[in-house]
């Protein structure tokens, strides 16, 4: 049986996505995961020693997982015996050799098990928003299971904001149900369901643009409110993004009226909040003694603060950044799915909603920011620039809502009826 409304095929697309992530309960973790997990698992009362106990389980039975599959698959030692058991002693051994020394060490303070040296580990107890979050997930459900859990729910919580969205822009249902797709299948939905910041990241960026799509639609307060709130709980899950985009929508309300000529209360207050969002963000993050930026520079050229500091850090980060950027260039000339989609979304964006696209353009450049700040190739998945697929979960159906309006296709499922010659629009 078809669903029967647009609301009916939103929960559809997001039970079939969640069945499918059942394939994949395990092995999605990266060496980030159990820093947020041991944060959670102190959030909810577990000492230091426990949550290193199931932080080091989980991450070695993952590993072992990943190794059995891998195995399994590989032509020369899939006959071999099982390496599950090898994998996760040796995992284990080395995990707790490093904890017990700085356990012993007196490293007891803060929320996080200390896996890596101080200075590394400040950079996660600055986020406590994801943590936050997974903490119901984990007590009720376990590690495993409220880990796979918590990522299916940031996963379609962010493609239903998509639908949402494309719906306040006043595109068709098969056009937001599209969005919705695309946004679960694109790199998006592969990088959200990582058990990671990057998914609670990506929902409250588009939550925020949602609110920009409520002010031009004209429901301005609402709008305010609701992107002056993301920004609020962007600093608690990454606050240099939300830097970033409190500065960059400053920027696209500024453009706004300067391309308008004109004095709009609702988009200069707007801009007002996002800019007074980005400069508290900075006063504030100076205020709790984060991580400067001079800090993360320092994590980046020396291996996580394995190396000594680099007396001139900042020549070298040049010169890194320009060799990672032609580089990448490089590599999306030679596999340009993300140039083109980017351009034809931006195409989209620009002659559907023009009212619309600077805020669009300006929520998918913080990923560019992003990248820039951590110019590292080696990084998975290209995950820190991943806020720059939402152009294209955006702007694609709006560019196709118009051939999805004329073809008829419509959630309900009724067949369409004959087209008028002259114009092109269904019966």
């Amino acid at each position: 049986m078809r669903p029967r409304s647009a609301r009916g095929w939103v929960v559809a697309i997001a039970v079939v996505f969640a069945v499918l992530q059942l394939a994949g309960v395990t092995g999605r973790d990266t060496p980030d995961t159990k820093n947020y997990l041991s944060y959670a698992l102190a959030l909810g009362g577990a000492g230091q020693r426990e949550a290193a106990t199931r932080t080091i389980d989980y991450t070695c039975a993952s590993k072992a997982s990943l190794a059995r599959r891998g195995q399994a698959v590989d032509v020369v030692r899939f006959h071999r015996a099982s390496p599950t058991r090898r994998v996760v002693e040796e995992c284990r051994r080395d995990h707790w050799r490093a904890v017990s020394a700085r356990l012993a060490a007196g490293r007891t303070a803060g929320h996080t098990v200390p896996f890596m040296p101080p200075r590394f580990m400040r950079i996660f107890e600055v986020r406590p928003g994801y943590p936050a979050l997974l903490m119901p997930f984990v007590a009720v459900l376990g590690v495993t299971w409220g880990l796979w859990a918590c990522s299916v729910a940031v996963t379609v919580a962010g493609s239903v904001l998509v639908f949402l969205l494309l719906r306040t822009l006043r595109a068709s249902p098969g056009a937001a149900l599209t969005g919705q797709v695309l946004f679960l299948v694109l790199p998006c939905g592969t990088t959200a369901m990582r058990p990671m910041t990057e998914g609670l990241l990506l929902a409250v960026t588009l939550a925020a643009l949602w609110g920009c799509a409520l002010l031009v639609e004209g429901r301005a307060r609402a709008g305010i409110a609701l992107t002056g709130g993301c920004l609020a709980v962007l600093f608690t899950v990454k606050h240099a993004q939300a830097l970033f985009l409190g500065g960059c929508l400053a920027a696209a309300c500024a453009l706004l009226l300067v391309r308008a000529r004109r004095w709009d209360g609702p988009l200069v207050t707007l801009g007002a909040v996002a800019g007074c969002a980005a400069l508290g963000t900075v006063l504030l993050a100076r205020l709790l003694h984060y991580p400067s930026e001079a800090e993360s520079l320092q994590d980046l050229l020396t291996g996580h603060f394995a190396l000594p500091d680099r007396a001139r850090p900042w020549p070298e980060f040049l010169h890194l950044e320009t060799a990672f950027w032609i580089e990448w260039l490089r590599r999306q000339v030679s596999e340009p799915l993300l140039l083109a989609a980017v351009l034809a979304a931006a195409r989209g964006v620009l002659r559907r909603r023009r009212e619309f696209a600077p805020f669009l353009l300006a929520a998918a450049f913080t990923g560019v920011l992003n990248q820039a700040g951590h110019p590292d190739i080696n990084i998975w998945g290209e995950r820190l620039i991943v806020v720059l697929w939402l152009l294209p979960v955006v702007g694609l159906p709006l560019l196709l809502d118009p051939a999805v309006r004329a073809e008829g296709r419509t959630v309900t499922g009724t067949v369409p009826g004959p087209a008028r010659r002259d114009t092109g629009v269904t019966r």
